[in-house]
């Protein structure tokens, strides 16, 4: 992958009146494609003095100037790579290129790219002190059309962290080190989080293994409890600074670090020499709320600090990958941002209109359904569990269905067990037994309580891929989706080494109408 040579330029700090300018700037460009000159992030934090050295998003440009690519997909189909790029300069995402692309198949985002110029991109992170779910140890890449939203009016994609998933780069440029001072933030889903270690994002170590106390500083979100927390039950936006996550001053509990809930959030945490910060807020509307700023932890080994200057997304700084969450956008700094230009970067957010996307799935937690097959050998035919074994499968099934064919065929609708944003479907007539993978084969199970079972009886749906009602991703298995084959019902990639990879029909066969329950 060729590096783009940084480009080296001037800054200077921002007055009041240029700062009020700037985000004034911002506000009055929100309806165009393209933000007005410098009012996106990296050009205010660059004004502040605390230049972008990272800036990633697969949503928006980060800069007013920037027309290059934001990130690139690989299509399962034939593994051909596209990079996505901007609709015009400081502009949004070229979400119909990445649809257009990837029609009929799966991708999986490969690379996020750095808009700084410095070449620190992420991908697909090595194994560490704990291996990931990919072959050779590596982490799963997250599915590319995974977390639809709008911004600024447009579709774009986040990327979406399930439990296995992660990125890094370990040998970056710019990033600081030891105990320099930089700034962060996120924008994330905070709908979309688990108690799992860490969804991070931020500065880690270079060799993917824990190296002592201080040796990285994230942004953490989630509700794990095991360090650190704050009030009520979560999550919370806390601080990695390895070996802990800190809400404050203390190890453990700190009363002003508050639960959140905002489905955008603003996460933001910045250091320097034995002084530190938490803030958050609503990326949709309002400022940034600071929950600490003060001294390093009271715990030795974190003043100084031991930075080393890699950046992790969506795991742990030893590749601790059991987390979840969304990342639509985040910078790193050169420097400890000032509060005003933080306030500044939250208006500029706040400007462009982070938005749900409108595409529902049909399933309603709670909910009775039959899953429909489209292909058109099999339109009367729904995913059921067989009666002589635990095994899914598809079959035809009618208004003089025997009732016990018809309850196989039905599903209660539940949140999802390994992942809450996803669902699980629980059997109707075998309460307790949910619809899980074994060896890629569907079945239906009781929950033995592993972290295990609950990922693989959680599937997350996207929109059909022959165009017809919903696709279920694998939770687990990123580019596995639950197709029938043969009769049979498998999580299957699109053209893998298996007999139910197969290319013919896999569009067809991984897309299913959500139907009113037979029983």
């Amino acid at each position: 992958m060729s590096v783009i040579p940084a480009r080296l330029r001037r800054v200077r700090w921002l007055a009041p009146l240029a700062l009020a300018a700037a985000l004034l700037g911002a506000q009055v460009s929100a309806g165009g494609s393209a933000e007005a000159a410098g009012s996106l992030p990296c050009d205010l934090y660059a004004s502040g003095g605390t230049p972008c050295v990272a800036a990633h998003s697969t949503t928006r440009a980060l800069y007013s100037s920037y027309n290059s690519r934001l990130y690139q997909v690989k299509r399962a189909a034939d593994g051909a790579t596209k990079d996505i790029g901007v609709l015009s300069a400081g502009g949004y995402a070229d979400a119909a290129s990445q649809d257009s692309f990837c029609a009929g198949t799966s991708c999986l985002i490969t690379v996020i790219y750095d808009q700084s110029g410095r070449g620190n991109h992420l991908t697909q992170a090595p194994p560490g002190g704990f291996n990931g779910p990919a072959a050779g140890g590596y982490d799963n890449l997250a599915e590319a059309s995974a977390a639809p939203v709008t911004v600024g009016g447009h579709k774009a994609y986040g990327v979406f962290i399930a439990p296995g998933t992660g990125y890094r780069d370990n040998s970056t440029s710019g990033i600081a080190t030891g105990d320099q001072p930089e700034g962060m933030y996120a924008i994330l889903d905070g709908s979309h989080y688990n108690g799992g270690c860490c969804f991070d994002y931020g500065n880690a170590e270079t060799s993917s293994l824990d190296t002592g106390n201080g040796h990285m500083e994230t942004i953490y979100f989630g509700n794990i409890k095991v360090w650190g927390y704050g009030t009520g039950n979560g999550p919370w936006v806390m601080a990695d600074l390895e070996n802990g996550l800190f809400s404050g001053v203390n190890a453990g509990y700190n009363a002003n670090d508050p639960s959140v809930s905002h489905r955008f959030l603003t996460a933001v945490v910045k250091g320097g020499p034995n002084q530190w910060a938490i803030r958050a807020g609503n990326a949709q509307s309002g400022g940034l709320s600071t929950y600490y700023s003060g001294a390093r932890p009271n715990v030795s080994g974190y003043n100084p600090m031991h930075k080393e200057g890699a950046i992790i997304l969506g795991i742990g700084g030893d590749n601790s990958n059991s987390s979840a969450g969304t990342f639509y956008e985040g910078v790193m700094t050169s420097g400890y941002p000032s509060d005003a230009t933080e306030n500044a970067v939250q208006a500029n957010i706040n400007s462009v209109g982070y938005a749900t996307s409108s595409a529902a799935s049909g399933l309603t937690v709670g909910s009775k359904v039959s899953l429909r097959a489209t292909t058109a050998c099999c339109t009367t035919q729904y995913l059921k569990h067989n009666s002589g074994d635990t095994n899914a499968a598809i079959a035809t099934v009618s208004s003089s269905s025997a009732s016990a064919d018809k309850s196989a065929a039905t599903w209660t609708v539940r949140a999802g067990l390994g992942d809450a944003s996803c669902v699980s479907l629980e059997s109707v007539d075998k309460p307790g037994q949910y619809l899980r993978h074994y060896d890629y084969r569907l079945r239906i199970d009781s929950s033995d309580g592993s972290a295990l079972f609950k990922q693989d009886a959680t599937f997350c749906p996207q929109a059909g891929h022959n165009g017809q009602g919903i696709s279920l991703r694998s939770a687990n298995y990123p580019s596995d989706f639950v197709r029938h084959y043969s009769n049979s019902v498998y999580v299957a990639s699109h053209g893998g080494s298996h007999t139910w990879d197969a290319a013919t029909l896999w569009a067809d066969d991984t897309s299913w109408v959500v139907s009113s329950p037979w029983a």
